[in-house]
């Protein structure tokens, strides 16, 4: 069995919980946490809540602590200090900053003697080995990412901070006619505005100046202002009723050439629908949580990504069994 440590208990840390106990091969020992430990109640029968400031007491107690905290602050501080006292596992999906996120790490996890897997999701995660898969055998070709329908966490909560504002949810929605060009092969050119749109479901305030509100949403920078957006003014009940799941998905497509004179054309699709984009990207966490054990028990320490993990590492059946059922 494979002890895991959680340390975050919110949408993520509650989605590793639920991925556990669907994994036979796992058993949650800790959730630790920075709120009063009293005052977070687990669904697992048995497993204590620790405060965070205690968590080194425990440390030879847990094979793999997930840090489920977010990316912008939580966990470019969190994942280099614990990768010195534990193996561990994050989420950290600020792509422009994974090389930075990496060699912090590297240095920590190295010097603890530990495994530290980053970036370990859907993006980047899954659809990263895709790219890697369908770059690698379509060397002559275009690369398309595509998100959504799905609700963006971040930019919901931009719009929440908005004066006026008591809650919102953000789609982030593919365009359509760019994605069928793309799956036709034909290699279209697309500007950030051509490949999404956003909608926005918002509850102002009573009183609250709408026509202020949907004017910041819109020109927003890095969040709104580069795509065409819809405002849609709803009230708080409309918006608990239709907006409360955090579904979220997407495509990862390449188009490419082959032949002597590059005559044939051909497409990989590698597609997600998911209902729940944190239990999703929890059971991912717990399939590399499983390949971390392999990875130590084999001697490797230091920072490695999904780029670096054999697949067969990722399934509890055995190299036989992978064998005759799967290959």
């Amino acid at each position: 069995m494979t002890k895991i440590a959680i340390l975050g208990y919110g949408n993520l840390g509650r989605g590793v919980e639920c991925a556990i106990k669907q994994n036979d091969d796992m058993e949650l020992a800790y959730v630790f946490t920075r709120r009063d430990p009293s005052s977070v109640k687990v669904l697992t029968d048995g497993v204590k809540v620790v405060s965070v400031n205690d968590i080194l007491d425990h440390k030879d107690e847990i094979d793999v602590l997930i840090l489920c905290g977010g990316s912008a602050t939580d966990l470019p501080k969190q994942t280099p200090e614990y990768a010195k006292y534990f193996n561990v596992i994050d989420s950290f999906d600020t792509h422009a900053k994974i090389p930075e996120h990496f060699a912090n790490v590297d240095k920590s996890a190295k010097e603890g003697n530990h495994i530290a897997l980053i970036s370990v999701g859907w993006d980047p995660g899954m659809f990263s080995l895709n790219r890697v898969y369908a770059n690698s055998i379509l060397s002559d070709g275009a690369d398309y990412t595509f998100w959504g329908r799905g609700v963006s966490q971040g930019h919901s909560d931009a719009i929440r901070r908005i004066d006026g504002v008591l809650d919102a949810r953000q789609y982030t929605c593919p365009v359509e006619s760019a994605v069928e060009s793309v799956r036709r092969g034909e290699q279209p050119e697309l500007t950030t505005r051509q490949k999404h749109t956003r909608e926005c479901y918002v509850v102002a305030a009573e009183g609250a100046d709408k026509a202020r509100i949907e004017k910041e949403i819109k020109e927003m920078p890095n969040y709104f202002a580069d795509y065409d957006t819809t405002v849609t003014f709803i009230s708080q009940e409309e918006l608990d009723k239709n907006h409360k799941g955090i579904p979220h998905g997407g495509s990862v497509i390449r188009s490419g050439k082959t032949g002597w004179n590059l005559e044939n054309n051909h497409v990989i699709e590698y597609s997600l629908k998911l209902d729940s984009n944190p239990e999703f990207t929890s059971s991912v966490l717990i399939a590399y949580a499983r390949a971390a054990m392999r990875m130590r028990a084999e001697g490797m320490t230091g920072c490695k990504t999904v780029l670096d993990v054999p697949p067969a590492f990722l399934s509890k059946l055995s190299g036989e069994e992978l064998r005759a059922h799967m290959l």
